[in-house]
């Protein structure tokens, strides 16, 4: 692999992993409840480019627009390179300006939780419908930032006309778990510490009980997708990366339930998930394309 194509995949994986940060520090604005840190100006915090004397709500909802304009700034730069090493009709151009369009669509969908007053105590049933929208949108853009530099690298791939339909299957199924676990987390974050079974339980707590029944079904089906492939040479390492989050995931959900969802746990369970919907995306990716030679 030429240098300037090394180069672009590592740039590539960097701003996958900066953008799992940034997908993380706006889940702890959630759970700390940071969202109405800036009030309700947008992109101005408090009607200022710099907020004068913040609060600590406002250091880290102005912290995570910070960190999102640098994701944005970053996959314009990857962008950019994409189109001047890769030739007309690359795929790496196509996923590119894909993660371009979920890129603008998740600034869009960031500033309408602010401007809509969707943050901070706000328990209307849109605001749930607006995050679970605002989740599958980050779910996607992580694919497409996952499939730029896996196109990059290990020289040319011919795309198999057979594609592996459990492994396919599996990706939607993942992103039922997303909307489902960001209702869960909203629930959590209105709701700390409430029982679900309660009798006045409010609709949104109760619905909090579909998360761990999804998760279950689905990381079942997902496994066996994943065993029945991990003996085949070139998807044996991310059939077991796949196997061994899942296992890892089902864990630190059970104790995320036990300890009644501390923002901590919160968090750690959204990076397992972004990582094991990364490992997903990448297996797929491998079982849907010859080997590079």
């Amino acid at each position: 692999m030429r240098a300037r194509h090394r180069n672009f995949v590592l740039f590539g994986w960097g701003v996958l992993a900066w953008n799992v940060l940034v997908v993380l520090w706006g889940a702890f604005v959630r759970a700390t409840g940071s969202g109405a840190g800036c009030g309700s100006h947008w992109p101005l915090c408090d009607g200022m480019v710099v907020p004068r004397d913040p609060g600590a709500a406002t250091v880290i909802e102005f912290t995570h627009r910070i960190t999102s304009g640098l994701a944005l700034l970053s996959l314009a730069a990857l962008l950019a390179m994409a189109f001047r090493i890769f030739p007309r009709g690359h795929r790496v151009r196509s996923a590119a300006v894909l993660a371009g369009v979920f890129m603008l669509l998740e600034a869009a969908l960031g500033a309408g939780l602010v401007l809509f007053g969707l943050v901070g105590d706000n328990n209307s049933p849109w605001r749930a419908v607006y995050l679970c929208a605002h989740l599958v949108n980050t779910m996607l853009l992580l694919a497409m930032l996952a499939a730029i530099p896996w196109l990059a690298s290990g020289g040319p791939r011919k795309r198999l006309v057979e594609r592996p339909s459990a492994l396919f299957v599996t990706l939607p199924l993942a992103l039922l778990i997303t909307i489902t676990g960001g209702i869960a987390a909203l629930g959590d974050t209105l709701y700390p510490g409430a029982a679900a079974l309660a009798a006045d339980s409010p609709v949104l707590l109760r619905l909090r009980l579909l998360h761990p029944l999804t998760a279950v079904l689905v990381g079942a089906f997902a496994f066996v997708a994943a065993w029945r492939v991990v003996r085949i040479p070139h998807l044996a390492r991310p059939a077991l990366a796949v196997l061994m989050l899942l296992a890892v995931q089902m864990a630190a959900g059970a104790v995320n339930v036990v300890l009644l969802a501390p923002v901590w746990m919160q968090i750690l369970h959204l990076f397992l998930a972004d990582l094991l919907w990364i490992a997903l995306v990448v297996l797929y990716l491998e079982a849907s394309h010859e080997p590079a030679r």
